[in-house]
């Protein structure tokens, strides 16, 4: 047990690594995802072309190829970041362009008649928003939400490319120096802790927001 316990120690600073690139990563990247699905559906063609090739390009690329992008890439165009930095940019820009595509489908679901009934009474376009379209649509992109939101916790594994150390480089570090398979067994039980937590947040909020049913 004390083994255990030391080694869950030793982990701990990648967990918090793993951590702090899933937090940024979900408060960037979904009011960025919000942004381009407004940019998406707009009636404004260069915009909304635009941003259809950006969802294209990132959701059709692998997430590692982007990392390894921002990360060896950019430095030829004499930008360079430092590994967290770029880390939380490329995961950043792929995720918004998932979001994008969730909250896109949940705005086009609410119907046209409940924007045709808000102009009636007066509301201008960032209030029909604000006050009926996106309340209705958050209830329904919740669980798909929620499951992106658990892949990027897994996917915080592939800054292991960019020798970071995070829970993934932390377990395996202990396991090449002490030849011992457990540090493996402790990060998976830490995945799954951080999984459980994000699904029964949003299991919350899914209940909090079911009063805007239809």
């Amino acid at each position: 047990m004390n083994e255990i316990l030391r080694m869950s120690l030793l982990l701990a600073s990648g967990c918090k690594v793993t951590l702090e690139i899933f937090a940024v990563t979900l408060i960037l990247s979904i009011p960025l995802g919000l942004l381009l699905a407004i940019g998406r559906i707009s009636s404004i063609k260069p915009l909304n072309k635009a941003v259809e090739i950006y969802n294209w390009i990132m959701r059709g690329t692998p997430l590692m190829l982007q990392l390894l992008f921002v990360y060896f890439a950019l430095p030829s165009f004499g930008i360079t970041l430092p590994d967290v930095a770029a880390a939380l940019l490329a995961f950043v820009l792929n995720y918004a362009a998932y979001f994008a595509e969730i909250f896109r489908a949940g705005i086009q679901s609410i119907p046209k008649g409940q924007y045709e009934a808000a102009k009636t009474l007066g509301f201008t376009y960032s209030q029909t928003m604000q006050k009926i379209i996106v309340p209705q649509m958050i209830k329904r992109v919740l669980p798909p939400i929620g499951n992106e939101t658990i892949t990027l916790v897994k996917d915080t594994s592939l800054v292991y490319v960019l020798a970071m150390n995070d829970l993934l480089r932390a377990a395996r570090t202990i396991v090449q120096r002490e030849f011992d398979m457990t540090p493996f067994f402790i990060a998976a039980v830490f995945y799954l802790i951080m999984t459980f937590v994000v699904t029964r947040v949003f299991a919350r909020l899914e209940e909090h927001y079911a009063k805007y049913e239809e």
